[in-house]
């Protein structure tokens, strides 16, 4: 029967020579060595992919390069892996690639491990003892501090049944990867399969991916469909993160994709030269680092020159760590939470990583200390994804966050990110003002408070107006109309604020009007009265009113903002009772009916077409009636108010 596969990876490392190649194959059976050169010259240039068995689950291992001349690849390779078997030669105890390995390692993340101490056949029992007891000392504090030190020797095969027990035990400590999030492979190679096309393999970093999905090249843009799936040479319908995978899309071409790219889905990852990163120098680093120092980026299958400039001070010291702006001469694919290394361009050689918090548009000004400290509150958030989609929400481009923003941002399906929303929601942190569009409740509590006192203010120098018009306080407080509009809908549900008509109000406002205004009022509304659906022009009222075109236009507009008049389009009013004597007709004819012929209508409130026709559109467009050709129906039953 075989071996079931699990999603988690091992690595190995260690300095050239030291037998991690000849470890792998009697592990595994796998020659990983698949070039003639690396077999020619007896050493790994190459990442190598073999399946190991360990208490019948299958894992993965990639053997990778220890020369360094091929620290890239060594990068490359450890990007994946959850933890390592750290190679060291009984013969030469701890060399220099031992070091950087042990760095790259912990700078990339690497929590777990052990040591496999190799070559131990060729060297005395006691040289055994003293390296054993050298490698302890130079773990002290590292992540493989507690690691076991075993002894084996890959020509007899002496200490393997040791090593074997001691891998079963760290593999049941690990936890496989989780596969939420968007699929995404940094590809490691790629190659033509006849009868197939094209072939990437790599680790997938994040989510998961099937037969039949539709993915995409970055950052070529280059879009295919997955045919078959191949992990460690078994067919299978998905990769999941963590697994060492093999992918066939026929429609790639083979020689247009490079180590670095990306198959991810369409839609999350774009291309980016410029990234905000958490940094950590070396402390054995020999140099501090300045503002502006060229540098080696690697950051998943990619290698990219670049220049780090700091978000404060000058220099940053061996051992220190901050955060910083990175950017790329190329543009690479990254997001959030991915590790990264830097490496000094000559002499090659690590000199920190860290993290990537999120790629960034262009040079952020470092002069301002509300952008650092911006920086911080993001990179301390994207640690974890609920406090990184409450960031999201909070600081979004615009006052509010819409879903499909949200999940580009946080790399995140729309699935996915919903519970979390949900339970920022039920916490009281984010508010919902539309099915897919969200407000923090710090940002809707500073928007109400400054909407509140805009009206206010209107208030108390237009004490006999109803209130602000939508476009006023829009243009007032800077914010887009539309935008705004959801803002208020939520505070009028509140009880914030109050709508009338197509104004805002604060709650119990009532205008306060002169002796003067009051008369005016009294005058024009007279006229309209008097003629309920023949209403008079705004020439017309004024003369019937006795008062001037300009006064009247005043008092129109203030009956209009009190629902004592309506304006059902561009200077023609007619007053409330005749909109609700006319509703309550056209109801009453259409319930009996069926239908109302437009022609039919000027007849029941007596009138003429010129008056009847803009009634009509009126109440198709306030939703009491709709129309087919020249035939009105019943939108909804109407309410008695």
């Amino acid at each position: 029967m075989p071996a079931k596969g699990i999603n988690i990876t091992l690595g190995t490392a260690g300095h050239i020579d030291h037998g991690k190649t000849a470890l792998v194959k009697c592990l595994t059976g796998c020659d990983t060595d698949r070039l003639k050169i690396e077999k020619e010259r007896g050493m790994s240039i190459e990442l190598g992919f073999a399946p190991c068995v360990i208490s019948g689950m299958e894992v993965g291992i990639v053997d990778v390069p220890g020369h360094e001349d091929f620290i890239k690849t060594m990068v490359a390779g450890t990007t994946g892996i959850d933890a390592v078997v750290f190679v060291i030669a009984a013969d030469d105890g701890v060399m220099p690639q031992t070091r950087e390995h042990l760095d790259i390692l912990t700078l990339l993340g690497v929590e777990s491990g052990l040591v496999a101490l190799t070559k131990s056949d060729a060297v005395a029992a006691e040289r055994i003892e003293i390296v054993s007891e050298q490698i302890r000392k130079f773990l002290e504090d590292t992540f493989l501090s507690d690691a076991p030190v075993v002894p084996v020797s890959n020509i007899t095969g002496a200490g393997f049944d040791v090593l074997l027990d001691k891998l079963k035990e760290l593999v049941g400590n690990l936890k496989p990867r989780l596969t939420n999030g968007v699929f995404r492979l940094p590809v490691e190679r790629t190659f033509s399969l006849k009868g197939y096309g094209t072939v990437v393999t790599g680790i997938p970093v994040s989510g998961s991916a099937k037969t039949g999905d539709e993915i995409v090249i970055l950052p070529r843009r280059l879009p295919g469909r997955i045919r078959a799936i191949q992990i460690f040479k078994h067919q299978s319908d998905t990769a999941l993160s963590g697994q060492c995978s093999a992918i066939n899309v026929p429609q790639w071409d083979h020689r247009t994709i490079n180590r670095g790219d990306v198959a991810t889905v369409e839609g999350f990852f774009q291309p980016h030269q410029w990234f905000l990163c958490s940094l950590k120098v070396l402390a054995s680093h020999k140099t501090p680092v300045k503002n502006g120092l060229a540098v080696k980026f690697h950051t998943g299958t990619s290698e990219v020159a670049g220049k780090i400039f700091l978000l404060q001070n000058n220099n940053l010291n061996p051992g220190d760590s901050a955060l910083v702006q990175i950017r790329l001469n190329e543009p690479v694919v990254a997001g959030p939470r991915d590790p990264f290394i830097v490496r000094d361009l000559s002499p090659a050689r690590t000199m920190g990583g860290g993290t990537i918090v999120e790629s960034i548009p262009a040079k952020l000004r470092r002069s301002r200390a509300e952008v650092v400290e911006q920086c911080r509150r993001l990179a301390e958030a994207v640690k974890k994804t609920k406090d990184f989609v409450e960031y999201c929400v909070e600081n979004p481009k615009e006052i509010i966050a819409d879903e499909a923003g949200l999940s580009f941002r946080v790399k995140l399906p729309v699935a996915q990110l919903k519970p979390v929303l949900d339970e920022l929601i039920a916490q009281g942190k984010v508010k919902i003002l539309s099915a897919k569009v969200y407000i923090h409740t710090r940002t809707l509590e500073h928007l109400r408070d400054s909407i509140v006192s805009a009206i206010r203010k209107y208030h108390s120098d237009n004490p006999d107006k109803t209130g602000l018009a939508l476009a006023r306080l829009a243009e007032s407080l800077s914010i887009r109309q539309e935008v705004l509009a959801m803002v208020l809908d939520l505070l009028v549900k509140q009880g914030v604020v109050s709508r009338v008509k197509e104004q805002f109000t604060l709650p119990g406002f009532q205008p306060v009007f002169s002796e003067k205004q009051k008369s005016l009022m009294q005058a024009a509304e007279s006229a309209y009265l008097k003629r309920l659906f023949n209403p008079p022009t705004i020439e017309e009222a004024a003369v019937l009113a006795g008062i001037s075109q300009k006064d009247l236009l005043n008092t129109l507009r203030t009956l209009a903002g009190l629902n004592r008049l309506v304006e059902i389009e561009k200077g023609l009013f007619f007053h409330r009772e005749a909109i609700e004597q006319a509703k309550s007709g056209i109801t009453k004819f259409i319930q009996q009916e069926g239908k109302l012929e437009s022609v039919k209508f000027k007849y029941i409130i007596d009138t003429t077409r010129k008056y009847a026709i803009p009634l009509l559109d009126y109440f198709d467009r306030t939703g009491l009636t709709y129309r087919q050709g020249y035939t009105r129906y019943l939108k909804q039953k109407p309410n008695n108010s």
